[in-house]
């Protein structure tokens, strides 16, 4: 870095919100390795996310340093993923709890014995994330409250889905934070861990569910109909908001299309729980915001304007997946392609589970280069001035 960052102005608090989108989320990493070589001393008072995006506002909270060193912590754990750190690949595994689900469907579950939980066994993630996130033997992550005495940090939120009550828990862990209920969302004040990111990363039916303070609890975007809400309830007046999708483009009539597999449905109903709803809350913040800006900033119906800044890949990350499907693990490869990976647009499901070195590399890689690609955005956004980075370093 050949300057420093001005310390950027105090006048609003920030919010960065990051969606989910299993491994795609290695691209909220990379464009925050970015955003720390443009803006190194760039405060973010207040970080949530949920499912894949939880283990990036969790990262952030819990490492030491300015937002440079904090997020290339971020990436270099980024870079040390591999499927195996985060699911069971062995042909065993992965054989015996598929033929777990098949003995109770075949038997209409009256077959006895362990009952079938994920698809998918998460354990080496649990164990990968108390080592990268070096937090404490029982999962709590100490470096969150670190932050907040240090005053780097003033909240962190982590949203998961109670599957008994069908509501949106928002775990918040910071100093002076409001209580809210809504009739489908609430927000409880508790010291952060392991088990609530592991929580609000369990995607359904493929990751098992987790138990948290006798509650069963799932992936955070299932019932999450307003993913800006947590970091409105905080106390943000500007939230830097980071998808994991490519802005849509207009549909193109091809005639008529295959019947979609299995993979492709799973791609678009996960879809729908971890991107729809952040679209559209980014639609209804702006719109709100609109109608305030009509009123003269008569603010007398309770509202107030929240600016927003949505960053979207440059580039399709789902499809990009496809180069990579050879990489993954001959047992799992095996069953995706049962589920006709091979077939019509599997990029959806391929790209949550694509957990390989090099597709996680390329994504870092994508979300620098998107930083990098709208710094003048940026800076105008953050009301501050970019530092300017030397040509020898290196990027993502």
């Amino acid at each position: 870095m050949s300057s420093t960052s001005p310390a950027p102005a105090s006048s609003f608090k920030l919010a960065a919100v990051f969606s989910g989108g299993g491994a795609r989320a290695a691209y909220q990493a990379g464009f925050l390795s970015g955003l720390g070589r443009m803006f190194p001393d760039l405060p973010i008072p207040y970080l949530t996310g949920v499912s894949a995006g939880a283990i990036n506002a969790a990262g952030l909270a819990q490492l030491s340093g300015d937002l440079h060193s904090r997020s290339r912590a971020l990436v270099s754990a980024w870079r040390q993923v591999e499927l195996a750190q985060v699911v069971e690949t062995g042909s065993f595994h992965l054989g015996r709890r598929t033929t777990r689900w098949m003995m109770r469907l075949l038997s209409g579950g009256r077959r006895g014995g362990p009952k079938p939980r994920g698809l998918l066994d998460t354990a080496p993630l649990e164990t990968f994330l108390k080592r990268s996130l070096q937090c404490e033997e029982n999962g709590r992550l100490q470096g969150i409250g670190r932050n907040l005495a240090e005053g780097r940090l003033s909240a962190v939120a982590i949203t998961a889905s109670n599957y008994q009550t069908g509501q949106s828990v928002t775990w918040v862990e910071g100093e002076e934070l409001p209580s809210w209920s809504r009739a489908h969302r609430l927000g409880v004040s508790c010291p952060l861990g392991i088990q609530h990111i592991m929580a609000s990363a369990a995607l359904p039916g493929l990751f098992p569910a987790v138990l948290v303070d006798g509650h069963w609890y799932g992936d955070g975007g299932i019932r999450l109909t307003a993913p800006f809400a947590p970091a409105v309830h905080l106390g943000a007046d500007k939230i830097l908001a980071v998808s994991t999708r490519q802005a849509r483009k207009p549909e193109i009539d091809v005639g008529i299309a295959p019947y979609p597999p299995p993979s492709l449905l799973a791609g678009v109903l996960l879809d729908a729980i971890f991107l729809d709803q952040f679209d559209a809350d980014a639609l209804r913040l702006e719109r709100i915001n609109g109608l305030l800006a009509q009123q003269g900033g008569d603010l007398s119906c309770g509202l107030r304007p929240v600016e927003l800044l949505v960053i979207r890949p440059s580039v399709d990350l789902g499809a990009l997946a496809q180069d990579y499907e050879l990489k993954l693990p001959g047992a799992l490869r095996f069953m995706t392609r049962g589920l006709g990976t091979r077939e019509e647009n599997p990029a959806g499901l391929l790209s949550l589970l694509m957990f390989e070195p090099a597709y996680v590399d390329t994504l870092l890689q994508v979300g620098e280069r998107d930083a990098l690609a709208c710094r003048e955005t940026l800076a105008a956004f953050l009301e501050t001035t970019p530092a300017s980075a030397s040509a020898d370093e290196s990027g993502a």
